[in-house]
């Protein structure tokens, strides 16, 4: 595969709305799948589904905790990449607003990171 072929590929992954969604939020942590399960409010196979490619195309590793599995981004060159397309389509229709990440604890999560005890 030459660099062209490579760079073509990447943007394929990265031309899926949810798993720009997912890089996104990992830019800012770590988190478990059932933790962006509940911030995008998608079932569960589809998001592992998403993440499945995320990681065949080396964006994303991840960390086994018990019976919970946790992602990060492989590179963060990664979320540059994200931050100047968000950069690209803000500019562009004058200030358009990105849904945001969702940051802290989310509602419905069972991980560690939002359970309240």
């Amino acid at each position: 595969m030459n660099g062209y072929e490579e760079i073509a590929q990447l943007h394929r992954v990265l031309s899926h709305p949810v798993r720009l969604r997912i890089l996104e939020i990992l830019s800012g942590c770590e988190a478990c799948v059932c933790h962006l399960t509940a911030v995008l409010k998608k079932r569960q196979p589809y998001v592992s589904q998403q993440l499945a490619v995320l990681r065949e195309a080396g964006l994303v590793a991840e960390r086994r905790d018990g019976t919970l599995v946790y992602y990060r981004l492989q590179d963060e060159d990664v979320a540059e990449i994200i931050a100047l397309g968000k950069k690209w389509v803000e500019s562009r229709h004058g200030g358009l607003v990105m849904p945001p990440v969702g940051e802290g604890p989310v509602g419905g999560c069972p991980c560690p990171k939002c359970r309240v005890d």
